[in-house]
């Protein structure tokens, strides 16, 4: 059974992963200026960024449409596919998970020989990217959609993610972490990290250095780090440098994992500021 993949762009995938294990990405909506920019399609990040900096009031965010989802399973099935996974950003984050519904029944109607599943990874950007890479592969060794689903359910438990700040000001206008976390970090000069896992962005602790913030992860993922699924997972801002720096750490500590870098969507960088890093990877 050929099984298709689909996820939002919040998550990144490299060109050759999209082909390898059938997946497509349905692009998140910015807003400037009265104009719509689908997220990697009609925008980039450095553009977006551009954005932020000229008028970082005039810019909003929306899920995809339902009509970009139901282009995707349509597409899919058109190269065979007989099932289709959507994963989507946690509920608690997005209307996304809502939208991809929606197109799901509106396909299926359409469609009614492919079956679709969409699931709430209950996670973000490079934690989706993980799980969507860990089915396809599962897919590809010839594991059923009932089997695919069910190692999902089980790996959404183990995925973890975290973000390291320059500053939580952002965050804090966005309103997406707990206010005394926000007003203390926005009054000390302390480096914030964020979590996400089980579906919620949690305030994970402040550090008086990025450097400090790196070490703390890097205890974590030594001790925490379920070795049968070393990959991890790097996003940045505006900081490829440091990325390259925390992947030589990682190494140092894991040298068998295995690890893919990657840019932040511009959707992520909104809420969280220049200079922020991000990693992903699965607990025991």
């Amino acid at each position: 059974m050929k099984i298709g993949m689909v996820a939002d762009s919040t998550a990144y995938f490299r060109p050759e992963d999209k082909i390898k294990y059938n997946i497509e990405t349905v692009p998140v909506n910015v807003l400037f200026e009265g104009k719509v920019y689908r997220d990697g399609i009609d925008l980039t990040a450095s553009q977006a960024y551009q954005f932020l900096e000229k008028n970082p009031d005039d810019w909003a965010t929306s899920a995809p449409a339902v009509g970009e989802f139901l282009v995707a399973f349509k597409k899919l099935a058109a190269q065979g596919a007989e099932s289709i996974i959507c994963l989507t950003l946690a509920q608690s984050i997005s209307a996304t998970w809502n939208n991809a519904r929606n197109a799901k029944i509106a396909a299926e109607k359409e469609m009614p020989g492919v079956k679709i599943e969409v699931v709430d990874s209950g996670t973000a950007v490079i934690g989706e990217t993980l799980l969507v890479l860990a089915i396809g592969r599962a897919a590809a060794e010839g594991r059923n959609l009932e089997e695919l689903i069910e190692l999902l359910e089980k790996l959404k438990k183990k995925i973890r993610v975290f973000i390291l700040l320059e500053t939580i000001r952002y965050v804090y206008r966005s309103g997406r972490v707990p206010q005394i976390a926000s007003k203390i970090g926005s009054i000390l000069p302390l480096k914030p990290i964020l979590s996400v896992h089980g579906g919620r962005l949690h305030f994970g602790g402040a550090t008086i250095s990025k450097e400090k913030s790196r070490e703390k992860i890097l205890r974590i993922l030594k001790e925490e780090t379920d070795p049968n699924y070393p990959e991890v997972g790097l996003a940045y801002i505006n900081t490829s440098e440091e990325a390259e720096k925390l992947k030589k750490e990682i190494l140092s500590l894991m040298p068998s994992a295995k690890i893919f870098i990657s840019e932040f969507s511009p959707i992520v960088g909104y809420a969280t500021g220049l200079g922020t890093i991000g990693i992903s990877f699965f607990v025991k």
